[in-house]
């Protein structure tokens, strides 16, 4: 930033989005009663800009209308601006990300929205260029047909925001159906006929990850036996893999694929992908037993705890796709660098697998991927040092900005994943650091009044928490409890929910609210079950209150999930294929599962029979530690209580479908018992 230019009150904020236009001409706002006043006593409309600080197109439009003089002075004079970083509201982007999509057919960011004094919107879209091009309206002459529109026609925008505010936030009825139970297979028809048979994933480009929609089809394959499911599965990740969409070089995926191939990556990391993308890795380990599964998941949580992890344990939001101004250079390489580094003999080895030539497949340079390399995945380990060279000469060029802000949405889903690296990898560094993240979240992400809220950065916590952060971080804590089988994780797990429940339930007609009903009241307030990028918070609530209702006695929490279903059965029926999540959920309630209680006077003793379980795939299967002094268990599993070591001996007792089978003791008759 120029030390000359004046800065606005965006400097003020800890958002790295916000302060990015700290130096902007515009005279922004953060949102707030401010703003909406202003506007009021000064009878302008409001110009509503949403982003994120790697999002590749904001910087466009910042660069080309946000630092422009002539663009600020038309906002300036007609307008009240409001910058919104939406990874901390995301309950206002929801909001006005709906009106978009409602107006145009379309979202995405950045978001651009116009609307009354009183938060009613007239108008939305994404990027707009300054001046109109190529068919496309330029910012400045939309601002002008507003500003004019404003003085001659404002009854008409005002009922337009009116008619828009009530289309929106009408109240969404509960249909209380019951989901089909053919829905699975219907499901699973909708990926069969979008499946992309050659280079994996679903439909055409761009393409995202979506490994919620990997995760469902795991669990058909285990249900119905169905092997085509699975070769679905395995044939996205291994192109996933293959192509540029994963950093060859530094580990970590980025956020889409802009073509069929995975090949030219969106290439901005986010931390709730690298989550949910080692999840589905370490799941397909699980059930294929693969190494290579379990080498791609390793890799991309070394990415996160190099690279996306605060020293106080925390983990950060993202990485840019933009360094010096340029989309991607960061990660790309021209042939001669590849042999200046390597040497020339090496350097061809490595130009040759990795698919290096003088042309390049990115604007001239290259991007480092394996699409066209059939050798086996064991030949990538044997260049690891040479992939080390390169990434060491990386370090030295400027580095694409980090959002270091600590979300405690995404790090719930980072903690799910460490947990469960550190149990199927068998390695402490990872369970230590979803141990630590709990720590710090609860010593940072509290406030006095022990409500959870959603975002820290530079010493402060700030936002009350939203659907998000109760469900995702529910969720790391269950998964954190099945590695440790420390029974204050549980516990930290049920007290999260209960207090989910009193803030965010509609009891009228179930489901989960956005914001909690202590939050800012906002002009609707919806709920949430399509799955986006990240699994819907209502879908990953109904998984979580099922294997807490298993893990606790607390049938209660299931009849909670039956009610989610309920709530949005009607979506779910009608588009079964964008509530992925959902039907992992219903999947676990229909198929019964079993839960397992291990009683042991300790963990080492109980350690084989919790791994038998826990190191193969049963994602239907909960397991409880009952030891003689784990007063808490007995405080929130009381159906425990009469679950003693039989002969002094470690005892697993099994259940299924309220059946229980007898305890035994022999490690083998477990064993039967768990595969029947």
């Amino acid at each position: 930033m120029s030390a000359n230019r004046q800065s606005n009150r965006l400097i003020h904020e800890k958002s790295p989005c916000l302060l990015q236009h700290a130096y902007n001409p515009v005279d922004w706002y953060p949102w707030g009663a401010e703003a909406f006043e202003k506007a009021k006593a000064e009878d302008k409309p409001v110009f509503l800009s949403i982003g994120y600080s790697t999002c590749h197109w904001c910087h466009v439009m910042e660069r080309e209308s946000f630092e422009d003089t002539e663009v600020a002075e038309i906002l300036n004079e007609n307008f009240v601006s409001i910058k919104v970083d939406r990874e901390e509201r995301p309950d206002i982007d929801h909001i006005y990300m709906d009106v978009c999509q409602a107006l145009t057919g379309h979202g995405g960011w950045p978001l651009t929205v116009i609307m009354t004094p009183d938060q009613k919107p007239f108008f939305a879209g994404t990027y707009f260029p300054k001046e109109d091009r190529m068919g496309i309206r330029g910012l400045i002459s939309i601002l002008n047909a507003v500003k004019s529109a404003w003085k001659t026609n404002r009854n008409d925008l005002i009922s337009s925001g009116e008619k828009i505010t009530e289309y929106i936030s009408a109240k969404q009825v509960s249909s209380k159906r019951d989901i089909p139970e053919d829905i699975f297979d219907r499901a699973f028809s909708y990926f069969k006929k979008y499946f992309d048979d050659i280079y994996g994933g679903f439909g055409s480009a761009p393409k995202f990850p979506a490994p919620h929609n990997l995760m469902f089809l795991l669990r058909y394959w285990k249900v119905t036996g169905n092997e085509q499911a699975l070769q679905m599965v395995e044939k996205t990740l291994d192109s996933m893999y293959k192509g540029g969409i994963y950093d060859h070089i530094g580990y970590g995926f980025s956020r889409y694929s802009t073509d069929r191939k995975w090949l030219v990556p969106h290439f901005e990391k986010m931390l709730y992908d690298n989550a949910l993308l080692a999840i589905a890795y370490l799941e397909a380990f699980q059930a294929t037993k693969k190494n290579k599964y379990a080498f791609i998941a390793r890799d991309i949580l070394t990415y996160v705890l190099r690279d996306m992890t605060s020293s106080e344990g925390g983990f950060f939001s993202a990485e840019d796709a933009d360094s010096e101004g340029v989309e991607g250079k960061f990660y790309l390489w021209t042939l001669s660098e590849i042999y200046e580094v390597l040497g020339e003999e090496q350097g061809r080895k490595f130009a040759s697998f990795y698919n290096i030539t003088s042309k390049g497949n990115f604007e001239g340079k290259n991007i480092p991927n394996l699409i066209n390399n059939n050798l086996p995945f064991e030949e990538t380990e044997a260049l690891k040092p040479l992939r080390e060279k390169l990434f060491q000469y990386r370090k030295q060029r400027i580095h694409p900005h980090k959002d270091d802000k600590i979300l405690t949405s995404w790090n719930g889903l980072m903690i799910a994943a460490m947990a469960m690296a550190g149990r199927l990898l068998n390695e402490e560094s990872f369970t230590n650091a979803a141990q630590k993240a709990v720590d710090f979240l609860y010593k940072n992400l509290f406030n006095k009044d022990r409500r959870l809220l959603a975002r820290y950065r530079e010493g402060e916590s700030a936002y009350l928490g939203y659907a998000e952060d109760y469900s995702f971080l529910t969720f790391g804590l269950i998964e954190l409890y099945e590695t440790t089988l420390k029974s204050d994780y549980l516990e930290k797990a049920l007290s999260l929910s209960e207090k989910f429940l009193s803030l965010f339930w509609d009891e009228e007609d179930g489901g989960f609210y956005v914001y909690g009903n202590d939050g800012e009241k906002l002009i609707s307030r919806p709920k949430e079950i399509y799955d986006g990028a990240m699994p819907s918070s209502n879908s990953v609530a109904a998984l979580n209150f099922i294997r807490l209702s298993r893990l606790t006695g607390k049938q209660e929490l299931e009849t909670k999930a039956h009610d989610i279903f309920k709530a949005f059965s009607d979506e779910i029926t009608l588009n079964p294929m964008s509530h992925a999540y959902s039907l992992i959920a219903l999947m676990f309630a229909y198929t019964g599962g079993k839960e397992i209680v291990i009683a042991a006077d300790d963990f080492d003793n109980a350690k084989p029979f919790i791994e038998e379980v826990s190191l193969n795939f049963h994602p239907f299967t909960v397991w409880l530690l009952k030891k003689p002094d784990d007063h808490v268990i007995d405080k929130i599993s009381p159906f425990t209580e009469t679950y003693k070591m039989k002969e002094g001996k470690t005892t697993a007792y099994v259940c299924e479908r309220f059946a229980c089978k007898a305890p035994v003791t022999d490690i083998n008759e477990f064993k039967k018992l768990v595969y029947s």
